[in-house]
């Protein structure tokens, strides 16, 4: 085992004990007494740190706003045992992970995986999949620990939710499109094909890490199943202890799946996290100064660009996603910049990571899939695989124009 991920194998080993004794006060916070344990108040949309980031999108219905309105009440919601909370866990709501700088923004909660990488580069995962739960009711008998088998073991931040539905606007043959486009030497990029659960058709992934869903739906469900434990329309199978299910069986207290419907509306826990997700407007950006514009032009010059893109939702009737430009900043695409995780997820590859959009950089820190940045310079420099070109060229930079290029990143 390399040294940085027997470092990182004892460091999660750290929080997983820490975990342990935390999650007898998560059983009991989980009975009625969560607030004490984790806020519940982060700012209302137009209230937060930076004015802009949470709100609706513009030009919404009032039917529209009502969906986004009752998906972040929903979003907010602390999740108890009896609703289905657990046995194994990472939050006791949506909000908990995503709240910076506002409800809907990213977090500084790390998400921990672990699985075992063979000598051929083959990715193995380990019984339970390879996310592994910080906190579980009850925690003396259902608490995860990474498996000894691991070799490999990796941190993922909460990505920023910003602007998701016109994300998942963009039509598939868009983002397939841009591994035909010419590029920076060494630059590829592909896109991951993942069969939707929602249809059972093959879609072009966009979010997540490795862009492992094609919809909000489906993205939706799944943070609800395997970072809260409450099993689901579209994940209806309770996750086990390390894959253990007799452990599940003695452990598991309400029938699957546990999110229902809404007897008033009919919508489920997962459709209201969806429909909030899918209306809330995209970051809205900086002082656009000189300096920023001359940034821009040397981001596009020196090849960020190439991965870094703006791209367009498809026809939609539907006038708030019908063929928007989407300045997110991301091709979307799996690339390797030598900061893959490890970890392989469906047909993305452990050493591949998809390109994070850029809008709302300027308020988010550390960078990178585990934070191992602590600000744009650093994460700039830490590019390998296929963007040391575009590395490089940044390395070579006039002192004006890297400050330039700085200054417009700082502006999205």
């Amino acid at each position: 085992m390399r040294l940085n991920r027997a470092r990182q194998l004892v460091t999660s080993l750290s929080v997983v004990i820490a975990a342990t004794l935390i999650g007898a006060q998560v059983f009991s916070a989980s009975c009625g007494t969560a607030a004490s344990l984790f806020p519940q108040n982060p700012p209302l949309p137009g209230q937060a740190a930076v004015a802009g980031f949470g709100d609706p999108l513009p030009g919404h219905t009032p039917a529209q706003l009502e969906l986004f309105l009752e998906g972040r009440d929903d979003f907010l919601e602390v999740e108890t045992a009896d609703e289905g909370l657990g046995p194994i866990f990472n939050g006791l709501s949506c909000a908990q992970c995503h709240s910076v700088p506002t409800v809907g923004g990213g977090g500084f909660i790390n998400e921990v995986r672990a699985g075992r990488l063979l000598s051929d580069g083959r990715f193995e995962e380990l019984p339970g999949g390879s996310l592994m739960s910080l906190f579980s009711i009850p925690p003396h008998l259902a608490q995860e620990a990474i498996p000894a088998g691991a070799n490999v073991v990796a941190f993922r931040r909460s990505l920023p939710l910003f602007g998701a539905g016109l994300i998942e606007a963009i039509p598939d043959h868009a983002i397939i499109s841009l591994t035909m486009v010419p590029k920076p030497p060494g630059v590829a990029g592909r896109h991951h094909l993942v069969t939707d659960v929602i249809t059972g058709q093959p879609r072009v992934g966009r979010f997540g890490w490795k862009a492992q869903h094609a919809t909000l739906r489906a993205f939706a469900g799944d943070a609800y199943r395997n970072e809260m434990g409450i099993t689901n329309e579209v994940f209806p199978e309770e996750s086990a202890p390390n894959g253990n299910r007799e452990v599940l069986a003695l452990v598991d207290r309400v029938p699957d799946p546990e999110d229902l419907p809404d007897p008033a509306t009919g919508r489920s826990g997962v459709d209201k996290f969806a429909n909030f997700m899918r209306f809330l407007a995209p970051p809205p950006r900086g002082d656009i100064t000189e300096s920023v514009k001359r940034g821009e032009e040397v981001f596009n010059r020196i090849g960020c660009a190439s991965c870094h893109a703006v791209l367009t939702t498809g026809p939609s009737d539907d006038p708030l996603f019908d063929r928007k430009p989407v300045p997110l900043f991301s091709d979307l695409l799996l690339h390797d910049i030598g900061t893959g995780d490890g970890i392989a997820q469906d047909d993305a590859r452990p050493n591949e990571i998809r390109t994070p959009p850029l809008w709302g950089l300027r308020v988010r820190s550390p960078l990178l899939h585990d934070g191992r940045a602590a600000g744009i310079e650093d994460a700039v420099q830490l590019h390998g695989g296929e963007a040391g070109a575009v590395r490089s060229e940044f390395v070579s930079l006039a002192p004006a124009d890297r400050q330039a290029l700085l200054d417009f990143l700082k502006s999205l």
